[in-house]
């Protein structure tokens, strides 16, 4: 009986090492720019052929559940079926640009005191269920780099809520809208409204997109 165990063990060992290793599984959780990250392109895309170069594509599966037009109060009705059923194990949640563009395109948005608590109840119940969560200031409508852009103001608001609800809850940090500022400040000397990191003043071209590719991935990393 012992020379069969003995005979076993290298099988039983191998077996073991062999085992698939469980990937990440990381969801971005937000609204058209996280929809469109996801395509060719997108930050997702980019994010996930990173992984690949980096020979790391092994530990995480990326995806995107993001729905144009949505406000923090659409993540909210969707979080359950869209995420928590989903069984991630980090969630960026990118949210914040309609809240503040609806209020003066469409006459809705997210009043200032209603957007942190129905940002709270998503993060709180990421915390609650052992999933990482990972938030990000929204970033820019308009580019012009001397703030005049019409929903600066809104935008400094809820990026600043955002920051301070981060640090008071020790919660990893995408700031999205710090990057974009001190892009634009250094890379749009013509004042440009447009066309630098975002093709229609809020949605990612190119470089917007692998601007938040790159530090996006930076916090992935460090979460492994």
């Amino acid at each position: 009986m012992m020379k069969k165990t003995a005979l076993l063990l290298p099988f039983v060992l191998m077996m073991f090492a062999f085992q698939p290793v469980k990937k990440k599984k990381v969801i971005f959780f937000g609204d058209s720019i996280t929809q469109q990250g996801a395509g060719p392109g997108g930050y997702i895309t980019r994010i996930d052929s990173m992984s690949k170069v980096e020979k790391l594509a092994d530990q995480f599966e990326f995806v995107g559940k993001g729905i144009g037009g949505n406000k923090v109060y659409d993540l909210f009705l969707r979080f359950q079926p869209d995420v928590l059923d989903q069984q991630p194990d980090i969630v960026f949640v990118y949210v914040g640009i309609n809240d503040v563009w609806h209020k003066t395109s469409a006459g809705t948005g997210t009043d200032f005191d209603k957007f942190g608590k129905f940002y709270d109840a998503i993060i709180s119940t990421l915390k609650k269920r052992g999933i990482q969560p990972v938030v990000c200031t929204p970033s820019v409508i308009g580019e012009r780099n001397d703030f005049t852009n019409q929903q600066d103001g809104d935008l400094n608001l809820y990026a600043k809520w955002i920051r301070e609800y981060a640090a008071q809850n020790a919660v990893p940090l995408v700031d999205l809208r710090k990057l974009f500022l001190d892009y634009l400040k250094t890379n749009n000397p013509e004042n440009k409204e447009k066309d630098i990191l975002t093709r229609d003043r809020v949605h990612l071209n190119d470089k917007g997109n692998q601007l938040v590719a790159d530090a996006m991935w930076k916090v992935i990393k460090s979460l492994k």
